[in-house]
Parts: C-alpha cells; structure tokens; sequence
C-alpha cells in the first residue's frame, strides 16, 4: 500500500463546502494519514496549542485569508509566536480565492508561509508541495 505523503495535515476554513472538498482531495492522493478540519480560526488556535504543547503539531497547516472573526494573516501572527516557542516546523499554505493584489502581496512578505495556492485545491498543486 502507498505511504502517506505527511503524518498530519490541518485544514482551516470556514466554509463547509471547501473543506469537505479539500479534504476528499486530500486523502484521495493519501497527502496525509491524519487530517484535521477546523472552521474556525480561534478552534483551530486551541487545537494548535495543545497539538504543540504534545508534540502533535501538523507537518502542514492550509490557511484560508478571509474568515470571520479573525484573517488568516491575524492567525498566522499568532503562529508566529507559537513556532517559535515550541521550536516547531510547520508548513503553512494559504489557501483562497482571493486574487487581491494586496493578499499575494502580504502572503510573500510572510515567512512563515510557504506558498500561496489557489482554491480549488488541487491534486497538482498538492504535488508540488
């Protein structure tokens, strides 16, 4: 049987539809043998920092910019904190539709994210990583 690309992988959006449809795509390619789907920006903090504090962190995290309560961008400043505290090695991938000039902007300026992918995700894209 085929190995699994990555151990863990965290899904995080706020749109049910993408993430049933990014997570069929996901396991269709076996990307990672565990993934973790989180609609909310604050849920998936939580869930971050107790995966960090027991050394469970995601290999890759897919972040969706524009969310209510809180942006990706404000989230990823927070994981900046987190990663260096727990000294971890996580890979973010911003995940959306936006084509705002501004977001692809504000996404290379961040070195904590690897790329920026558009939606929908796709098994290509999924190979590059």
């Amino acid at each position: 049987m085929e190995e699994f690309k990555y151990k863990s992988a965290l899904l995080i959006d706020d749109s049910y539809i993408d993430n049933l449809i990014n997570r069929k795509i996901l396991e269709g390619i076996r990307f990672a043998e565990n993934i973790v789907v989180m609609d909310s920006p604050f849920r998936a903090m939580s869930y971050l920092i107790r995966a960090l504090e027991n050394n469970e962190a995601p290999e890759v995290i897919f972040l969706d910019i524009r969310m209510p309560g809180m942006t990706g961008f404000e989230l990823i400043q927070e994981l900046e904190e987190l990663k260096q505290k727990f000294n971890s090695n996580f890979k973010i991938y911003m995940l959306s539709s936006s084509l705002d000039p501004n977001d692809l902007k504000q996404v290379e300026d961040l070195a904590l994210v690897a790329r920026f992918i558009g939606k929908p995700l796709t098994a290509k894209a999924l190979e590059e990583i």
